[in-house]
């Protein structure tokens, strides 16, 4: 079969591989319908998550259709639609019981305190082979798919696998109340999704700070008041737009590869930081292998935690969903702590969300489809990841379909 395969940093290839095969009694194979790149991919690609085996095959979004499953996956049959949450989870251990999926203590085959397990990452993390490839094997079935209602699209459902129910997984726990102010920073695909998500939750308004017209035109079409980072310092708006208090609420939405202002208010202060963030970038990720405009990681590792900080009111609440690999060691303690700040972050539990989020597509609360800008074949997967790696106009949210399911698109 074909699938997108992780070679080395900056070296991804669509590689013939074997196709999986029933290794448990919880497991399935599914045929996939369509997967999609995502940002996470990216880190990784760029080097600013460490750690990935070559050979992985990469991504960890995915919707398709059951061809086989283990003897103990018992609510679910061959046939079926199934959408893939992108943590993976047993579903019986106490922390999934008490939704903490993405902390399971089963998932991860490296024991109990490993952290999160997730298809198409690090070594760390499994490693578990993932979604960009014709055929996928799913541990945990039973828990690691959800049935799909025919009301639902695949270009819907694709969607529900993280990006959307990572951004309101960054709602829920950035403890949005009906009225607050929530600020965004970050416009890509979960940004766009976080600005949906703290609607729903009741935010009276919405600030989101990016610097690509594309993305920043989205957002406000989605009901953000806009904040172009290269035109203006969001510090200094945000409070100017607040009456000098700051924001109630901050969804992280960008991680380890921010990059600094170039030009505008902002972009002298971010100089005078440069060396700083160079020797973090140093120590995030020491090897990285950029090519022909592709794979550069961001030049700021730390500046959308500053910047979230320094918008947050006093007693605010920080979300952080954006990805930080375990090398990043620096946050503004000091400011956050002095502020009484609540900081609250993490993978999202995909399992825990998708159910509710599947329901509000069904029912029409939200159409995921507004933030899906580019349908690709899976056979030309290369060249989208690098127009979405150099953040080419418009290419937001990128899905990919396999050549068998493209025909019916």
């Amino acid at each position: 079969m074909k699938a997108v395969v992780f070679h080395g940093i900056g070296d991804i290839r669509l590689d013939n591989v074997p196709e999986p095969k029933i290794q448990e009694p919880t497991d399935a194979i599914i045929r996939l319908t369509s997967s999609a790149i995502c940002g996470t991919d990216l880190h990784m690609i760029r080097g600013t998550f460490t750690g990935m085996k070559p050979g992985t095959i990469l991504g960890h979004e995915g919707v398709g259709i059951i061809e086989e499953i283990g003897s103990n996956v018992r609510n679910l049959k061959v046939g079926d639609r199934v959408v893939v949450p992108s943590t993976i989870a047993c579903g019986y251990c106490s922390y999934c019981r008490t939704g903490y999926h993405a902390q399971c203590d089963n998932a991860n085959p490296h024991g109990h305190t490993a952290g999160t397990a997730f298809f198409g990452g690090p070594e760390a993390a499994g490693p578990f082979d993932g979604l960009q490839a014709e055929y996928a094997r799913i541990p945990y079935a039973n828990a690691g798919l959800v049935k799909l209602p025919k009301e639902v699209t695949d270009d819907q459902a694709i969607l529900l696998s993280d990006i959307f129910p990572t951004a309101y997984f960054g709602a829920d726990i950035a403890e949005i109340v009906p009225g607050d102010t929530v600020a965004i920073f970050g416009c890509g695909p979960v940004g766009q999704f976080a600005i949906v998500s703290a609607r729903l939750f009741g935010a009276g308004r919405i600030i989101a700070v990016d610097t690509i017209p594309s993305r920043l035109e989205m957002a406000r079409d989605l009901g953000a008041e806009i904040i172009d980072y290269n035109a203006e310092d969001p510090i200094e708006t945000i409070r100017e737009l607040t009456g000098g208090v700051g924001v109630d609420r901050v969804i992280d939405a960008v991680g380890v590869d921010a990059n600094a202002p170039d030009s505008g208010p902002a972009a002298e202060k971010a100089r005078q930081e440069a060396q700083q963030f160079q020797q973090q970038l140093q120590q995030i990720a020491p090897k990285t292998n950029p090519q022909n405009g592709n794979w550069h990681p961001g030049n700021a590792p730390s500046l959308v935690l500053e910047w979230a900080v320094q918008a947050l009111a006093k007693a605010g609440t920080l979300s952080i969903i954006g990805v930080y690999p375990p090398a990043h060691n620096f946050f503004p303690i000091g400011t956050a702590m002095n502020k009484n700040l609540t900081i609250n972050m993490g993978n999202c539990n995909h399992r825990k969300y998708i159910p509710t989020l599947v329901d509000l597509v069904r029912n029409g609360t939200v159409d995921p489809t507004k933030v899906l800008t580019q349908v690709e074949a899976l056979m030309s997967v290369i060249d989208a990841y690098k127009a979405f790696d150099r953040r080419e106009p418009g290419w937001i949210k990128v899905e990919l379909v396999p050549g068998a399911a493209l025909a019916n698109v």
